[in-house]
Order: C-alpha cells, then sequence, then structure tokens
C-alpha cells in the first residue's frame, strides 16, 4: 500500500521537473553557423566554438557547421579557434529566447601573434577577412614574423582537433551544462603517458649509421612511393601537437614532393642524379637519386575491379571517421570509367559482403550500399581483409587491376589482430596478382604499423587521409598512379667507389633495408611502383681528402614486369659532374628535398640532426620560395614554424 501511494507523488514530480525543465529550454535560444576557410572557401571541421566567459561550446563537424543549444537570452561574444588559424572574437551575438541565431565565419590561415586575437562584430551574417598572408609566432632565435603569400598553402579544411582538452555542451534549464569525453580506449579517464591522442600505435625502425666503404660499399634497399608519414606529423601539427617521435619516416617525407623529374619516353623508369655540399651534415655532400616512372593518362588506364573493404566498427564513429571514408569512396566513383567494377565487403564484429562486384554503370546501387554504412561493434580486420581478398579473387579478370582498396584506422580487437598474422593471409594473393591499398582515417585508436605493413606487403601503398583534400589527392589526383602498378619489386643498389667515398649515410628507408647479396635474388621483396611515381633517396656522403678524382660509383635499378615478371637491370653512373660546387647553385627540387628530410630528422630526434636548428631550415625554405615557385614549400615552410612554436612551448613548461 505504501508502495502505490508513493506514485501519483512521483508521477507529479517528474511532470513538474520535465515541465521546469521545458519552460527553462522555451526562455532560451540556440547559436547555429558555419565556419569556412577564407582561403578556399571550404568548411571547416573541428573548429571550436565558445561563449566567452562560459562553458557553453560546440564543435564543427565535416561541414564546418555548429550549434549551441540552450543559451539564455542576451549579448554574447564567440570564440573560434582552430589549429593553423588564427583565433577570432565575435562580438554583439545577441539571443533571442525561443529562437535560433545564425552567424557563420571564415577563418584565415595562419597563426596570431601570442595574446593577439582579430576581433570582428557579429551583427551580420558572413564575416570575412582581408587575405594578408602574414603569419606571426612566438619570438624564438631568428624566426618572429614570417609574410607569406600563401600561393600554394592549402591548410587541411576538415581536419578533426582532438585535443585533450573535453568537450562541452548544454543539457539543462537555463543554460546548465556538463561535461562529456569520448573515454580513451585503454579505459580510465585520462590519455596515459602525456600523449595527445590516445592509442597510437607506431613502430621505431631508428636511425641509418654513417658506412665506411672500405668495409662495404655497397647500399641496397627497396623503393617506397608512400607518403603516409608526412601526412601524418601535418595533421597533429595542425591539431597543435607534435608528431611522436617514431611516427617519422624520413623517406616518406622526401618522397611527399613532386620533384618535377623528367618521364620516360619508352622505358619504365628515367633515372635523375644531382648532388651539392649539404647545409645541415659536417663536411658533407647530398646525394640525390630519383627515378621516375612511365606516365600513363588516365584514359589509357587499365580497367579496374576494385573491392571496398571498409571499417566500420566503433571506433570509426570518432571523429566522424567513417563519414570521411564514405565521402572519399564517393569521390573515387567520380573517376571511374563503365568498364570498371566495384564490390564491397565490411566488417565490425564479422566481416561480410553487402554488394557482389557491380559496374559503375550501375553507379546508384554502388552510392547506396556506401551511403548506408553504419558504425559499431568490434574489429575483426582479418575476416574482413580476407573476404575482401576472396572477393577480388573470385572476380579475377587477367589484363585488369585487381584491387583491394582496405580503409581503416587499423585497430583490429577480434580473430588474429597482429600484422604479421595477417600478412600470412595476404601473400598468396598478392603473389597472384591481386594488389592492396591500405588507406588508413583517424587520429586517436590508430595502427600506423599494421597499415603500412599491409599496404608494403600487398604490393599495393599506404596513405594517410585526414581531411577531403587528401582524400581527393589519394582518389583523384593520383588514382592511375595508386592503382596501376608499372614494376613490381623494385630495388636499389647503389655501389660507392671506395677510392673516392670514405662513408655514406642514407636518409631513411630503415624500415626497407635488402642485404646486399639479395639485391639479384627475385624472391626477395622489393617494391611497387605505380605509373607516374617517382622515387627519391637522399645519401650524406663523406669523400677522401685527397682522393677526389674518378667516379663516385653507380646506382644499379633491378624489377619485374607487373604481368609475365620478367627481370630487368639496369645501370648509371654517379660522376663528380653531377655535383655542384654549392648548395644554392643546386635546383630549387633539390634543395627542397634536403630541406623536407632535415625536418623529418630533427621531429625523430635522430643523431645526426642534434646539433641542427630549425631556424636555419626554415631560412633555406624561405629562400627557395623566395626564388622559386615550386609547389608544396608554403606548407613546408608553415610546418616548421608549427614544429618551432610547439618546441618553444614545450620548452617553457
Amino acid at each position: 500500500m505504501r508502495i502505490k501511494s508513493c506514485i501519483p507523488h512521483l508521477i507529479l514530480t517528474l511532470l513538474l521537473t520535465v515541465t521546469v525543465f521545458f519552460a527553462a529550454a522555451g526562455d532560451a535560444g540556440k547559436i547555429k553557423g558555419t565556419v569556412i576557410d577564407a582561403k578556399t572557401g571550404d568548411p571547416l571541421a573541428g573548429v571550436s566554438v565558445q561563449i566567452k566567459g562560459t562553458t557553453m561550446g560546440a564543435k564543427t563537424d565535416l561541414d564546418g557547421k555548429f550549434l549551441i543549444l540552450s543559451v539564455p537570452p542576451g549579448t554574447y561574444t564567440l570564440v573560434f579557434s582552430s589549429a593553423g588559424f588564427e583565433t577570432v572574437e565575435m562580438t554583439d551575438v545577441q539571443v533571442t529566447a525561443g529562437k535560433v541565431t545564425e552567424r557563420d565565419i571564415k577563418m584565415k590561415p595562419g597563426k596570431s601573434e601570442i595574446g593577439k586575437v582579430v576581433t570582428v562584430t557579429g551583427k551580420r551574417k558572413g564575416i570575412d577577412f582581408n587575405q594578408t598572408g602574414t603569419i606571426s609566432v612566438k619570438p624564438s632565435g631568428s624566426i618572429h614574423e614570417i609574410r607569406i603569400p600563401s600561393a600554394d598553402y592549402q591548410p587541411s579544411s576538415d581536419a578533426i582537433s582532438a585535443s585533450r582538452s573535453k568537450v562541452h555542451y548544454n543539457g539543462g534549464p537555463q543554460g546548465y551544462c556538463r561535461e562529456v569525453q569520448i573515454p580513451p580506449v585503454h579505459g580510465g579517464s585520462s590519455i596515459v603517458n602525456d600523449e595527445p591522442f590516445d592509442a597510437m600505435f607506431f613502430k621505431n625502425y631508428g636511425v641509418n649509421p654513417f658506412v665506411d666503404t672500405e668495409d662495404d660499399h655497397l647500399s641496397t634497399f627497396a623503393t617506397d612511393v608512400d607518403d603516409a608519414s608526412f601526412i601524418m606529423a601535418r595533421s597533429y601539427l595542425n591539431r597543435g601537437e607534435l608528431p611522436p617521435v617514431d611516427a617519422i619516416r624520413v623517406e616518406e617525407f622526401i618522397n611527399h614532393f613532386d620533384y618535377r623529374y623528367p618521364a620516360p619516353f619508352e622505358k619504365t623508369f628515367a633515372v635523375n642524379i644531382e648532388g651539392a655540399p649539404s647545409e645541415f651534415g659536417q663536411n658533407c655532400t647530398l646525394l640525390r637519386i630519383g627515378i621516375k616512372g612511365l606516365e600513363i593518362p588516365d584514359e589509357m588506364r587499365k580497367p579496374a575491379n576494385l573491392v571496398f573493404v571498409i571499417d566500420i566498427s566503433g571506433s570509426m564513429k570518432r571523429e566522424n571517421r567513417l563519414r570521411l571514408v564514405k565521402r572519399s569512396l564517393l569521390m573515387l566513383l567520380d573517376e571511374l570509367r563503365r568498364d570498371d567494377k566495384v564490390g564491397i565487403v565490411v566488417y565490425g564484429n564479422h566481416g561480410r559482403e553487402i554488394l557482389q562486384p557491380t559496374s559503375i554503370r550501375y553507379r546508384q546501387e554502388i552510392e547506396r550500399a556506401i551511403k548506408c554504412l553504419q558504425p559499431g561493434g568490434a574489429t575483426n580486420a582479418e575476416e574482413g581483409i580476407v573476404l575482401g581478398y576472396q572477393m577480388a579473387r573470385r572476380n579475377f579478370e587477367k589484363g585488369k587491376i585487381n584491387r583491394v582498396i582496405l580503409c581503416s584506422d587499423g585497430v583490429a580487437n577480434v580473430g588474429r589482430s597482429g600484422p604479421d598474422a595477417i600478412l600470412e593471409q595476404i601473400k598468396e594473393y598478392a603473389d597472384f596478382g591481386i594488389t592492396l591499398s591500405a588507406i588508413g582515417f583517424g587520429m586517436g585508436n590508430y595502427n600506423d604499423i599494421l597499415m603500412e605493413k599491409l599496404g608494403n606487403k600487398g604490393n599495393g601503398h599506404y596513405a594517410y587521409v585526414d581531411n577531403l583534400k587528401e582524400a581527393h589527392r589519394v582518389f583523384v589526383e593520383n588514382l592511375t598512379g595508386n592503382l596501376q602498378v608499372i614494376a613490381r619489386d623494385v630495388k636499389i643498389q647503389v655501389d660507392f667507389n671506395p677510392d673516392v667515398v670514405r662513408s655514406y649515410r642514407l636518409l631513411g628507408y630503415e624500415n626497407r633495408d635488402v642485404a646486399d647479396n639479395k639485391f639479384r635474388d627475385d624472391k626477395e621483396d622489393g617494391g611497387e611502383i605505380g605509373a607516374g611515381h617517382t622515387v627519391t633517396a637522399l645519401y650524406e656522403i663523406k669523400f677522401h681528402k685527397y682522393k677526389n678524382h674518378g667516379p663516385i660509383g653507380k646506382v644499379y635499378i633491378r624489377y619485374k614486369d607487373p604481368v609475365g615478371f620478367e627481370v630487368t637491370e639496369f645501370s648509371k653512373r654517379i660522376n663528380r659532374k653531377m655535383i655542384r660546387r654549392h648548395f644554392a647553385a643546386a635546383s630549387p627540387e633539390f634543395q627542397l628535398a634536403a630541406v623536407s628530410a632535415e625536418l623529418a630528422e630533427i621531429l625523430r630526434k635522430s643523431y645526426w640532426a642534434k646539433e641542427s636548428r630549425l631556424e636555419d631550415v626554415y631560412r633555406i625554405a624561405r629562400r627557395i620560395k623566395r626564388n622559386s615557385e615550386i609547389f608544396g614549400i608554403v606548407e613546408l615552410l608553415r610546418m616548421i614554424l608549427a614544429t618551432q612554436r610547439l618546441e618553444d612551448e614545450l620548452a617553457e613548461r
């Protein structure tokens, strides 16, 4: 009886509470809007939008949109902030009870000076700025304020900020706020070891030493066309964090840039060699060896049978990364032709086939399958990858491109989850002619180790996508090169003349090392190179003091035809005439390769860069920008400045 008598009282209390809540909510308003890049017009994701002096705020989604709920009536100042853009305060934002206040804004790329904030009025929609191209950082050494006209800079417009700070949102009457935070994947309430993002898996492959030619005059390695490490580092810096040392692979910094090597006309490869005294290594000469693959026009690309293997596990909810995957694949569909086919396999708790290989002529059916994907469940990567290969094997067509495209954060927690176990499953398919593109998405709960190994051993490539611009570069601009392989198991061996060269050091390629006696062993795995792709290697070499006449050495390149597997080997001499007298006399492309490599050496805290200064790296990069219009130099300048600022902040802690 007592319980029954309490029920009316409980119902009345609940109704009063709900009434009070909705009455309070009715007295509140909302603020919504869109944030876009003033330079490109693209939406900016991950921008923090805070109501100054309160804990109310929001972050923009992949379309640059934000919504702040339950804002009491009044006049406010909004603060917009994002790594790589000037912080903006929008004043006079008036909120009316029961109404939506809309404020759109364009943010200007660049860092504002410490303590300096751009202030604009909030009385009208669509605030804009004049573009000055000014970047200002806290003074350190010789770096102060730098003006860059931003000719080729394309900031990460969809980069999602995943900082250590908690996310605030409104959830109660009268603007009451409470905190929420995506918990770390390993449990607990905070990320361990002071890392900015939880569960990021990288592997340290060490740093190559100087080698005396009297001990070993041969340097042998497998080629690598990937640049995922560069994109990963850029993403960290854009989010206001230094990348982990283990995330840096020097060769992927070097190979990110286009050095405008002349393409071969009939042969598979053309070789470009250039050298000059180094601006960084003491008493060193820097030697650049670049190879350029045969270019194939997009309209001449072979027909493609593609199988998308898509990770739809719960971790793909984070940062809306599955949404970025879907938008990326829809971009790719735009580039396919009528004779191309697409199949789809997904995996969460289990792998399953959701679309059998379908001609692009039935694009709507393919789009429907992609758009319906929703994240959830555990991550059985092994089962999903194997199912993808099995689908590709059943539909294999000789003379076509047969490719599995894996889109994932690389984390596996069901089935066999280590990279070696999964790699065992794909070797047979790779040998059969089914190649793999491993495309990584996400910051936090991301496995670079697995994704890189899958790309390498799957006879395809590894890329990291952090925004729509990068997706466009991977899936649109470089589609033919990424899909159509022109050479398999490509290996390079440099034979240095011991009478001229005293010692040498290869920058990067530590995880691509090949034993010298395996160079002509055609069972030994090498790298794959796609149409029009380039591979660049940098050596620091030291000459004998008084024996500087005669050839420096010879470069040997060995590869297999991707169809018939016939082996070809050719060579090119390295002569003294290829070495410039001064670094400044070398080509801008040579200097760009040197600067990108040195930034990577500093970021990975290489022993050989312990005396290097970012001010010197910046000075040379700025000189390159001043003297040439080489693509990508502004992006590199911004990364150097971001590294300097973050290292200064770290030193002050």
